[in-house]
């Protein structure tokens, strides 16, 4: 896939910094912090969060727990460190744990359930990423002592490498409700489950309602500069407090984090709309580009996916173009390209972008 290349690229990135009138829309996760939220942090109540003495720290789980409609919360400074202590917690050695094969736990998490937690990736795929109970059931495990039994069933919701689709809470609870009949906890990645709540205009609380665990990114969508939460039953929350710790996740004075990520958590959910029109935007313009590939239809969030073998061209080669436009992509196939709209990208940035992709076609 041109690994080396590819690694050139980023560095060439990471010296220039996003600046200077680039487009980035690489990830969610490059956004700068709010004005507000660099205020908050710089005047940030602080104590030391390993002995649970950040009030700050303190504020912000108690309200992840509150919006979630959960008894508890954990601020963790990744999202792949709060998937990996919600693993933990449910499930031992030995376990396979049940998810989708493009799923965020499987394919970009370093391996981390098998090196770490002691289980294994039993996966199943699914059209557009969405996980049925049918395709669940057929990948459980029988009762049977000389067999790895199953223990979790781990969705992500939006998937992000389908695109950014999102899951009917219809079929959450279907597969929490057959799940839990059988002894088996269910985990949310819920990375950017605001930007999915914002599709289906509901509130995270009833669509997560059903499921043992929920990890939330503040630092995706919601433009915080770090951190995710992970909530759930209170008995959940006191043994991954343990895990983070044991993977290196205590924290001291780390309200000044989590100050930007009650902002976040505040006041960003209610622009996440403008961020799927211009996803919508970008999917429409694309699929009118000759030579790139786009079911527009399927863009809901504010991830979109195109297919560039039309160009002649690997995705990185498209990139490297991309990247000489001053509009940065990311590949995540050979001949696949993403997109994710953000607070720091508006319409003219969109525009941008797509006039850049109509040069570069017809070039």
């Amino acid at each position: 896939m041109g690994t080396d290349t590819r690694t050139d690229v980023v560095m060439e990135l990471n010296r220039a910094g996003a600046v200077g009138g680039a487009v980035d829309l690489r990830s969610d996760t490059v956004t700068r912090p709010t004005a507000e939220m660099r205020a908050v942090m710089a005047s940030a109540e602080v104590g030391d969060d390993v002995y649970g003495e950040d009030p700050t720290v303190n504020r912000l789980e108690a309200r992840a727990a509150e919006i979630f409609a959960k008894e508890a919360a954990l601020f963790v400074p990744t999202g792949c460190m709060g998937n990996l202590v919600a693993i933990k917690v449910w499930t031992h050695h030995g376990d396979e744990v049940i998810c989708e094969e493009r799923s965020h736990v499987n394919l970009y998490e370093l391996a981390s359930m098998s090196a770490i937690a002691g289980c294994m990736p039993r996966v199943a795929r699914a059209e557009d990423g969405i996980l049925s109970w049918k395709l669940i059931e057929a990948a459980i495990r029988p009762k049977i002592y000389y067999d790895s039994q199953t223990a979790l069933v781990c969705l992500e919701n939006t998937v992000n490498m389908w695109g950014g689709t999102v899951y009917p809470t219809s079929e959450v609870e279907e597969i929490c409700d057959r799940a839990h009949e059988i002894g088996l906890r269910v985990h949310l990645d819920g990375a950017r489950i605001f930007n999915a709540a914002t599709t289906l205009g509901e509130s995270v609380a009833s669509m997560t309602r059903k499921v043992d665990s929920v990890m939330f990114c503040l630092s995706k969508g919601l433009g915080a500069p770090v951190g995710s939460m992970i909530v759930g039953p209170r008995v959940f929350i006191e043994k991954g407090r343990v895990y983070r710790k044991m993977f290196g996740g205590g924290m001291r004075q780390a309200g000044v984090i989590a100050a930007a990520g009650l902002v976040a958590l505040e006041k960003a959910p209610a622009r996440l709309h403008i961020d799927h029109e211009n996803a919508r935007r970008l999917a429409e313009g694309i699929a009118q580009v000759q030579g790139l590939r786009i079911d527009a239809a399927k863009v809901r969030s504010n991830i979109v996916i195109f297919d560039c073998s039309g160009l002649q061209k690997t995705a990185v080669e498209l990139c490297q173009e991309l990247h000489r436009r001053r509009i940065w992509a990311q590949d995540t196939a050979l001949y696949s390209v993403r997109l994710v709209t953000h607070m720091d990208v508006d319409r003219a940035g969109i525009e941008r972008a797509l006039a850049a992709l109509k040069d570069l076609a017809a070039a």
